[in-house]
């Protein structure tokens, strides 16, 4: 049955819906947790949950396990009870409450335990055996990010030094969120890959350096520092993520940038952006840049209003 989307649903989409549940679909049909038993065992997914949750606990209280595993009292209390007659788990009251209940693999378990688990790892070697390398590291990524947005919590941002590969994902990132955003063409993508070529041929590290903003093994970001004069760098090619807008990396990479100009004595930062990039030019307003002049022009396919912006280093 359809349900109409509310308000309150934060904009979720019926694309959403479908793509989330064609995923659990399809994910669980591949590893096989919709068969009765797991990995050619007598055990179903929950009871070798169960036996996970033992294994690695040197006793265990049931009421925590209910809860942390969320199941129902009577449904855990069975498969206990039978896992207890098959001699896999000991249980007892409590020594501090009588009313509670705790449980232990025995050694039999563990041995059973220790079954499922060397299965389980079988499988899934064979599932990822005629997938290249690269693929199953692109997997094991997006798993991780697939935890880290539905858990609720974020890795740190760390910033760091452009590696083989990070140039090409500069180039082919601009040209996709900014014809995505904005519908700037192909010119954008030009220039783009004209300043990082430039950038690569020639420039000189103690006057001129970029950064990438990852977290979790993802880029979220990037941006350019390059001589302008002696005593004036360049702010170049800013770019964060949509995932990581309002997370500060902007901030952070435009703070890097800054830091190293003021280090390598040049005296003054200038940059060049446009008026409809309304979230770069608030990071650059919160950095300490002052807009010095503005242009109308014709560029990317659209009409624009060019802004340079500069800021004094101490």
């Amino acid at each position: 049955m359809n349900t109409a989307l509310t308000p309150s649903a934060n904009h979720v989409t019926p694309e959403h819906i479908d793509a989330v549940r064609e995923f659990n679909r399809r994910y669980t049909r591949l590893i096989g947790v919709l068969h009765e038993h797991l990995v050619d065992t007598d055990f179903s997914l929950t009871e070798a949950r169960i036996l996970f949750e033992l294994a690695h606990s040197e006793t265990a209280d049931v009421v925590e396990m209910r809860r942390n595993l969320d199941l129902d009292p009577g449904y855990l209390s069975r498969i206990l009870a039978r896992f207890a007659q098959d001699g896999l788990v000991e249980r007892q009251r409590s020594d501090q409450d009588a009313r509670r209940q705790q449980v232990r693999l025995t050694d039999r378990g563990h041995a059973v335990f220790a079954d499922l688990n060397e299965r389980s790892s079988r499988d899934v070697a064979d599932l990822l055996a005629d997938r290249p390398a690269a693929d199953r590291t692109r997997l094991v990524e997006a798993m991780h990010i697939i935890e880290t947005i539905l858990d609720g919590h974020q890795e740190p941002v760390r910033i760091r030094e452009p590696r083989p590969g990070d140039y090409g994902w500069v180039i082919s990132r601009n040209a996709a969120l900014y014809a995505a955003e904005y519908g700037w063409d192909g010119s954008y993508e030009t220039l783009v890959a004209r300043i990082v070529t430039g950038f690569l041929e020639s420039h000189d590290p103690h006057t001129e350096r970029a950064w990438i903003a990852e977290s979790g093994g993802e880029r979220l970001g990037a941006v350019f520092c390059m001589r302008e004069d002696d005593s004036t760098a360049r702010l170049r090619l800013l770019l964060v993520e949509p995932s990581a807008r309002g997370r500060g990396v902007g901030s952070a990479l435009v703070g890097h940038c800054l830091e190293f100009a003021t280090a390598a004595g040049y005296r003054e930062m200038v940059l060049w952006t446009n008026d409809v990039l309304t979230s770069a030019r608030h990071i650059y307003q919160r950095a300490g840049f002052e807009l010095a002049e503005s242009e109308p022009h014709h560029s990317f396919g659209r009409d624009l209003v060019g802004q340079t912006w500069r800021r004094a280093l101490r």
